[in-house]
């Protein structure tokens, strides 16, 4: 009874993280998945969380419907397309401890990657949306979102270059990853990772994802911006260390 309890709690909390993502507070949505994976298969958590993703799509397209980058999408779209295919085959044919370490070195590398940014004293310019650096973040950010639901980390490094401004991006990545979220359902019903009873899971959390994203614009203007991420890479370096010594001890 303690650990369906534990469970149900982690899994509205995952939920309330997505939530958050999707109302303004950016990439706190990685640690779901990692979250939810300390109760089950990684693949299995991600078809859990899918429908939620979905509902809360909804909000986050009619919130950033009126700006975005026409060129990006069309150089992201495709590939994030071919990702999710090229996730398909690897859920159905890697086991769960390989999929476990995959989420952990994702969820790793979104952490160098950001620390790398913050104590980085050099001046980038901007980048243009070019085809083939497109072509293949937007393929590993299609893989990376089928698996766990993590495809922020490849998205952002060949978004941000751009310095695109805050609408454009918000709708871009809203707009982005909504689609790659329709197209993972076919997928994730032949591999078996939505089923009827992960459905009816997922009715019982859309509340705490709902509430994540009404609460989510509030939290990002309270919180200073430094604060917030240095406390989502602690978090997320626990659940990745987490996920790697289940697997060792396993």
């Amino acid at each position: 009874m303690a650990e369906v309890a534990q469970f149900w709690i982690v899994a509205g909390l995952a939920a309330y993280l997505m939530g958050l993502s999707k109302g303004g507070v950016p990439m706190i949505a990685i640690l779901s998945v990692p979250l939810m994976s300390l109760f089950m298969d990684p693949a299995l958590a991600a078809g859990l969380l899918l429908p939620i993703y979905i509902t809360t799509d909804i909000y986050a397209v009619y919130l950033f419907r009126k700006a975005f980058s026409v060129r990006n999408l069309k150089i992201l779209l495709p590939a994030g397309a071919c990702g999710v295919g090229l996730g398909f085959l690897a859920v159905s044919y890697v086991p769960g401890d390989a999929i476990k370490l995959l989420v952990a070195g994702i969820a790793m590398s979104y952490l160098l990657h950001s620390l790398r940014r913050r104590f980085s004293k050099r001046e980038f310019p901007p980048k243009p949306a070019d085809v083939p650096r497109g072509l293949i973040w937007g393929a590993l950010s299609g893989l990376t979102s089928y698996i766990s639901h993590a495809g922020g980390p490849p998205y952002q490094a060949y978004v941000l270059p751009q310095r695109l401004d805050k609408l454009t991006y918000l709708g871009t990545t809203t707009i982005f990853f909504s689609a790659v979220n329709l197209l993972k359902v076919p997928p994730y019903i032949v591999a078996g990772q939505i089923t009827w009873d992960s459905v009816g899971q997922a009715v019982w959390l859309i509340p705490c994802a709902l509430a994540g994203a009404w609460s989510g614009a509030k939290i990002a203007r309270l919180l200073p911006e430094r604060v917030f991420f240095l406390l989502v890479e602690i978090a997320l370096a626990g659940v990745s260390v987490k996920l790697v010594w289940e697997v060792l001890a396993g």
